[in-house]
């Protein structure tokens, strides 16, 4: 398995990974909106505020995370969101996720980031360092519906303390359906 960072010419290709795996496991619906979500985080977001992470075998694709700028109004802290993520259904269960997730956070560290967020399955995503923060904590920039996949983690390991003020995530996510 190879991990890499791509860039925004892989935009079909990550649809399409996107679309497919979300469609298999849960819907079309589903699928077509996680698919999407993707193609317009890649497309309509500056390069500068993304990292794309993926994993590919035999040179396919088989899995990808977006991380994106996630902002404090009050504050300067350096963070991101990561979402979405997908591994092909045919490579889960094989630690795939767990890798590229932990590739993308590694790259974000060694590039200054400070704070990763992610709305998500607390069991998974605590399988890398993320733990289940409140909204004293970091405020979510839309209503959270289930507030329990609130996650975070500080990339230096240290304990995340309340950071004051609004947030904001890039364009593509800063809508409610998504929240």
């Amino acid at each position: 398995m190879k991990y890499s960072i791509v860039d925004l010419s892989q935009k079909d290709a990550i649809k399409a990974l996107f679309l497919n795996t979300f469609t298999e496991s849960e819907s079309v619906e589903e699928g077509q909106m996680v698919g999407n979500l993707a193609y317009e985080l890649v497309d309509t977001t500056a390069s500068d505020d993304l990292l794309i992470v993926a994993a590919s075998q035999d040179e396919i694709m088989v899995g990808c995370v977006i991380f994106s700028k996630f902002t404090f109004t009050e504050n300067t802290v350096s963070a991101y969101i990561l979402s979405p993520a997908a591994v092909a259904t045919a490579s889960q269960g094989q630690g795939v996720g767990q890798q590229l997730i932990q590739f993308g956070l590694d790259t974000l560290k060694q590039n200054g980031v400070e704070l990763v967020v992610t709305y998500g399955d607390p069991n998974f995503y605590a399988k890398v360092g993320f733990a289940q923060i409140t909204e004293d904590q970091v405020k979510a920039p839309l209503v959270l519906s289930y507030p329990f996949g609130w996650l975070g983690q500080k990339l230096d390991g240290s304990e995340l303390v309340a950071i004051a003020g609004e947030t904001a995530c890039v364009a593509a996510l800063d809508h409610q359906k998504y929240w």
